[in-house]
């Protein structure tokens, strides 16, 4: 078993800091890109809107989330010893697991073969959307 990423939280105040953290870089990734596509201020004004920055940021967060990669039995070892609820999707038969647990009592998990890359972008995505997006954003 190996996780990847760096963000993981004791409760949602930590996770809600983190997120707010990411805004500048969101921003400045968004800028930078749309300067690299060549945007003159106008189109610049007129495409790049505050949904756009905080798509970024959504996207950002997701992707330093920690997430738990091993084989099937490492993933039921493991919730055996979690004390919370986890929402698996996938295979029951699929040898490899990736999985995020959540600040409050929530994780998520699925099920993969050989992708463990695409894998973790998706498992991110899903946390962030179950576990997080409605928690962290007050806006």
């Amino acid at each position: 078993m190996h996780t990847v990423g760096t963000f993981t939280f004791e409760s949602i105040d930590d996770a809600r800091t983190q997120y707010e953290s990411v805004g500048p870089a969101a921003q400045t990734v968004v800028r930078e890109v749309a300067k690299a596509m060549e945007f003159d201020r106008e189109e610049y004004d007129e495409r790049v809107t505050g949904d756009v920055v905080e798509t970024a940021r959504d996207a950002l967060f997701a992707t330093l989330l920690e997430v738990r990669v091993g084989s099937r039995g490492e993933f039921d070892d493991w919730c055996e010893s979690y004390d919370g609820t986890v929402t698996t999707v996938g295979h029951e038969n699929v040898d490899r697991v990736v999985w995020h647990a959540g600040p409050d009592g929530e994780a998520v998990a699925a099920t993969f073969q050989t992708e463990e890359d695409a894998a973790v972008a998706t498992l991110r995505r899903q946390a962030f959307g179950r576990l997080y997006r409605d928690r962290v954003d007050r806006s």
